[in-house]
């Protein structure tokens, strides 16, 4: 037992920790950032018209998913952009899952299994910051 938690000590480090959550994060959450670029915020505008709410929000959309995840990946002001992440993920949680919140996919997992793991994720971030290898703390 000494000698696995003597190995495993080695790998005791916060920093890289939080490097690769914010990698993973920002990297991830530019996938759906850029997908929106390319074909437009028209699912997004429908949402929101559902919901009441004005179309332009869509837009906001640009700033959760692509400035903010950049700024995760650079480590610039990573608990405001994390915070940004969150409300991003709060609000795509809201609209598009709102009202099967709890239902359960074919596979058996969480149908907001995604989107509830990039808010919580992002939410660790906004309490832990951006570490030792960050642009801007």
């Amino acid at each position: 037992m000494q000698k696995i938690e003597s190995f495993l000590a080695k790998f005791h480090n916060i920093d890289i920790a939080v490097l690769f959550l914010r990698l993973s994060i920002g990297g991830l959450m530019l996938f759906h950032g850029f997908y929106k670029l390319q074909h437009g915020v028209s699912g997004i505008e429908r949402l929101l018209s559902n919901a009441n709410l004005p179309h332009f929000l869509a837009y906001g959309v640009f700033i959760g998913e692509i400035i903010m995840p950049l700024f995760l990946l650079l480590g610039l002001w990573t608990r405001a952009a994390a915070l940004i992440v969150s409300l991003t993920m709060m609000t795509a949680i809201y609209l598009a899952f709102g009202s099967k919140l709890w239902s359960i996919t074919a596979q058996g997992g969480l149908s907001i299994e995604l989107p509830f793991l990039f808010l919580i994720s992002s939410l660790v971030l906004v309490f832990i910051g951006g570490g030792k290898w960050s642009v801007i703390r």
